[in-house]
């Protein structure tokens, strides 16, 4: 699959996964994708850790609530570790999204499905945190994202998107 198909085939999957493992081969790929992404500055503040052990995913999914992806056979989570890129400017939000949006393309590229889980555990409730502290994450890391991973029981619905024109010029904005 080509990467414009890849784009364009991309889905958020919230629902059940096939149990079949994820190889490991293919979770190195798709985290190398995410490290691939541009970084403000090259300061890399993205980091990941991939999932496949079926104890730590319980122990994860202990803590997520309500549950999301919990049948995934693989979870990768997204860390970030903010720093000052340029002057007074820090650019580890538009990193990770980058970094994100990368591993969510190569997972449908190598035919998995995912869904990008932030607000989910970012909120009040911090869940990301706990699922930091339960993947022993140093401090001065944030864990801000999990994408689970896996093949989709069933299809994704599709998407409605409004079109081209609704939503894209050439050379000012147009009505």
């Amino acid at each position: 699959m080509n990467a414009l198909e890849a784009m364009r085939k991309r889905r958020s999957y919230r629902g059940a996964y096939r149990p079949d493992p994820v190889p490991r081969a293919h979770l190195e790929a798709i985290m190398q994708a995410g490290l691939d992404a541009p970084s403000g500055c090259n300061k890399q503040t993205v980091s990941l850790i991939g999932v496949d052990d079926p104890a730590v995913l319980a122990k994860l999914h202990g803590v997520i609530d309500p549950p999301a992806g919990e049948t995934a056979p693989a979870m990768i989570c997204v860390l970030t570790r903010p720093m000052i890129a340029y002057k007074d400017r820090c650019f580890a939000v538009q990193d990770y999204a980058a970094a994100i949006e990368n591993m969510l393309l190569a997972i449908t590229a190598l035919g998995y499905a995912s869904c990008w889980y932030e607000g989910h555990i970012t909120d009040t409730d911090r869940i990301g945190d706990q699922m930091a502290k339960l993947l022993q994450v140093p401090e001065e890391y944030e864990l801000v994202c999990f994408l689970p991973v896996g093949l989709p029981q069933g299809d994704p619905p599709p998407l409605r998107k409004r079109p081209f024109a609704q939503r894209a010029w050439f050379n000012g904005f147009a009505r």
